[in-house]
């Protein structure tokens, strides 16, 4: 085979095969002919080695060697094209793995190979011939140095009976945030046969907002070689030449921890958005500002994050170098694991079609591009599905695919993936999904009406704490009287409506009995209905041994959310409960509906109810997404249509995995949510407590999992789900050593506190009480980790593993925080967590 044959078959892909001995062209060479030879010992592997994308009877295999003098992550110079020797042995080298050893043992694979320099010095070989379900250990060698020993193992053969799979999957790697802990735990603890990666390998920014925080020492600060300034001529910078786009992987593979992992494991990889341009569809960048433009097509920037992706993930697939057009490359494939599972992996960016509504569209109010939010985030649904309508409208009437303007796959890929889901004779059939295909949606209305009835309960239970001595000292009375003045009633009107209650109680009567007395005494039917289930609470409270406190408090919620929050929902922003807390005009927008996440399968509704009809329609059963994205956990059912009674019907499942370093969802939800007002309760409270010796420490309580659907916690759950962050928040200060201790103090003094179990734990149930995204069985939205799949015939067991945040400036040394089981029983579309 020839120079200009290899480089057509795959950018610069070679392949051989195992023949037992030499192997490739039936000599052991796969080199243009007149290439040196590396000789001597001035050679260096920076990135180490790595494989990917294991078949039945075959591998992808890579390494990038340079000299050793030359630093490891500058660009090679043209023309210095060197040839290595590739060895691979079917023998037992695991105690050689992660070092320079000889590989021991007979040679199935003793070929040479070429680094090219117009390709940053990396090589790419596929090796075929191998023998299916086999582990293999390979390393790769320059003149008398030798890259470190790494293993990979095949698949099963296609027809084969598969008892287990157990691999991870992992994405979300920023190297400029928090750290790599879960990376070492991995390669040191983790038995697995192989690795999927959903994207987010590298992050495209340097000094962004969300790059900005606490990381880990040995993650020194990037530095592109080019770059561009997101605005103006300071700030954060984005990778944009091919240059920046190398570098990324170079310098990210340069952590000892990701290599070891590569070492241990082949990976089965897609890209998301960051390794071209966040939220980024085709060759489209949606950064808020770019020239004074919004969604700015960038094709050579594509490209250079295609070709740079290419060079570095060991993935086979093909390059096309020739031509102008960013869409020289397919990531999408499939992989065949026995009789056990079928692996479909989907490309979400390069084909998808712009948002439903642009970034650049219009803000009604300033006549400025959106941006952001409003279009990708916190989307008004209403909005949302009318500009969807829209497109596919548009569409129709041109004659096109009528998802042809609202699709994540484009047409010739989302037909690809309904044929692979239809034809597949695997037990499971599992998806490599960039972003999460659960509705993940919020009323506003709901929202505002809670806040503001948790807001009313203080004042309301001090009202009746001040009534009462006008009562007779009686708060049930009080109670009562406050309850009717609240539902408008007039205060001579709200005095004898409550005496009436009184007189009717004391009498023995029933709540009918007694609303009726109310109504006999001047007061409106709900007004009596509220004023008698206020005097029932504070009564009931005092009965079991309350003081006159507690019973007003238990009044005063009964008056908060019998009375207040129904009237907020029915009445919207004309509610007097509305109006009097002067917020009338910033609250107004938010009586609506609203999409969290329209960069997700929310924000392409009509493909996936194709998706998901197809499914259906083909009684396609046992399918699960492995999703990433999010920086969040979740798990919980796909629906045919969301907005169907009931939510439509479950098909598939969705399960979502935290990034293994990124900041989380809540992290980013808190900040962007600081500057509403008491609409940031829907996300976030702020929480201090003093610690001996240190003075005090903070932390945001995350009700965002609370807000979007998590069940109503008990104090106990409660108190666990901030253990991981008052950890952190300690980190800062404490030797990793006393943290648990302290940790475990702190929570037995929370559990005792009047306004942690008092206000926040209540704030809490009534926000789980909206009822919002029933189909979420589990999410943890303040999470750093990875997941771990073990399946079977039966069943699909996920392992969410979130790891403890950093320890001063690195990593932890007790890696995993919490563990999580989401079960996946085959035959029922439906997950269980435990």
């Amino acid at each position: 085979m020839d120079r200009r044959q290899f480089l057509k078959f795959g950018g610069f892909i070679t392949v051989s095969a195992a023949t037992g001995g030499l192997a490739g062209c039936g000599s052991g060479e796969y080199v243009e002919p007149g290439l040196p030879p590396a000789t001597g010992s001035s050679w260096k592997f920076p990135q180490s080695v790595a494989s990917g994308d294991p078949r039945a009877d075959s591998i992808l295999l890579w390494t990038r060697v340079v000299a050793s003098a030359l630093d490891p992550v500058a660009t090679v110079a043209a023309g210095e094209d060197v040839v290595l020797r590739l060895l691979v042995s079917s023998e037992d080298n695991s105690k050689a793995i992660g070092t320079p050893a000889a590989l021991a043992g007979s040679l199935l694979v003793n070929i040479k190979v070429a680094a090219q320099a117009q390709y940053d010095n990396t090589i790419r070989h596929k090796l075929t011939g191998l023998q299916p379900n086999t582990t293999y250990y390979y390393q790769f060698a320059a003149g008398e140095v030798r890259s470190n020993v790494a293993r990979f193992k095949t698949a099963p053969a296609a027809g084969a009976s598969v008892a287990q799979l157990q691999f991870a999957y992992l994405t979300c790697q920023d190297w400029s945030i928090n750290h790599w802990g879960a990376l070492g735990h991995i390669a040191a603890n983790e038995t697995l046969d192989f690795i999927i990666h959903l994207g987010d390998y590298i992050y495209e920014t340097v000094g962004e907002s969300f790059q900005v925080g606490s990381v880990e020492t040995r993650h020194d600060a990037l530095k592109l070689p080019d770059g561009t300034y997101k605005s103006g001529s300071s700030g954060a910078k984005y990778a944009s030449s091919l240059a920046d786009y190398r570098y990324l992987y170079k310098k990210y593979r340069t952590d000892t921890r990701l290599q070891a992992v590569h070492e241990r494991f082949a990976f089965i990889a897609i890209w998301d958005d960051h390794e071209f341009s966040d939220d980024g569809w085709q060759d489209t960048q949606t950064y808020d500002s770019q020239a004074g433009a919004l969604d700015v097509h960038a094709p050579q920037r594509r490209r250079n994050a295609n070709q740079a992706w290419f060079e570095y993930m060991p993935a086979d697939v093909s390059l096309d170098m020739s031509g102008t057009g960013f869409q020289n490359i397919q990531i999408y494939r499939d992989f065949q694991f026995g009789t056990l599972m079928q692996l479909v992996m989907t490309d979400q960016r390069l084909y998808r079609a712009d948002h439903a509504i642009p970034e650049s569209s219009p803000n009604p109010a300033t006549g400025a591009p959106l941006g952001s939010v409003g279009t990708r985030y916190m989307v008004a649904q209403d909005i949302y599905n009318g500009a969807e309508a829209a497109k596919i409208a548009a569409a129709g009437k041109a004659g096109s695919d009528p998802l042809t303007l609202v699709s994540m796959l484009g047409n010739t890929q989302r037909a690809w993936w309904m044929d692979k889901m239809k034809s597949a004779s695997a037990t499971w059939k599992l998806w490599g999904n960039e972003v999460s295909l659960l509705r993940m949606g919020l009323s506003g209305t709901d929202a505002i009406a809670t806040l503001l009835a948790l807001g009313a309960v203080i004042p309301l239970a001090g009202s009746i704490g001040s009534t009462a001595p006008l009562a007779g000292g009686s708060v049930p009375l009080a109670s009562a009287i406050v309850a009717a003045t609240t539902a408008g009633a007039a205060p001579a009107q709200a005095q004898a409506g409550a005496g009436a209650i009184a007189t009717a109680a004391a009498a023995g009567k029933d709540t009918s009995a007694q609303i009726g007395a109310a109504a006999a005494a001047g007061l409106g039917a709900g007004a009596a209905s509220v004023a008698v289930a206020a005097f029932g609470a504070a009564s009931n409270a005092l009965a079991a041994g309350g003081t006159s406190a507690a019973a007003a408090a238990a009044a005063a919620q009964f008056i908060a959310f019998g009375w207040i929050k129904p009237d907020i929902i029915a009445k919207k922003v004309e509610s007097p409960y509305v109006t009097s807390s002067g917020k009338q005009a910033a609250l107004a927008p938010y009586f609506r509906r609203f999409l969290l996440n329209c960069d997700q399968w929310d924000g392409y509704n009509g493909e996936r109810k194709a998706l998901m009809a197809h499914l259906k329609a083909n009684s396609v059963a046992n399918v699960v997404a492995l999703t990433g994205d999010i920086h969040s956990f979740f798990a919980g059912a796909v629906h045919d249509d969301y907005d169907a009674a009931g939510g439509g019907t479950p098909v598939m499942v969705d399960l979502v995995s935290a990034g293994i370093s990124s900041d989380s969802f809540f992290t980013y939800l808190k900040d962007a949510a600081a500057s509403l007002g008491d609409l940031a309760t829907l996300v976030s409270y702020p929480l201090s407590l003093p610690v001996p010796g240190l003075g005090s420490v903070g932390i945001s309580v995350n009700l965002l999992d609370y807000t979007m659907g998590k069940a109503a916690p008990t104090l106990d759950s409660l108190l666990d789900q901030v253990r991981v962050q008052l950890r952190g928040a300690l980190a800062r200060s404490l030797p990793e050593a006393q943290l648990d201790a302290t940790v475990a103090a702190l929570l037995a003094g929370l559990k005792a506190d009047s306004g942690f179990v008092g206000q926040l734990l209540p704030l809490a149930q009534q926000l789980a009480g909206l009822g919002n995204n029933p189909w979420l069985k589990h999410l943890n939205t303040d999470a750093q980790g990875y997941t771990v799949v073990t399946l079977t015939p039966g069943k699909l067991v996920a392992q969410f593993k979130q790891v403890n945040k950093l320890v001063g400036a690195a990593a932890p040394a007790t890696v995993i925080a919490r563990t999580t089981t989401a079960t996946v029983t085959a035959g029922a579309p439906t997950v269980t967590i435990s």
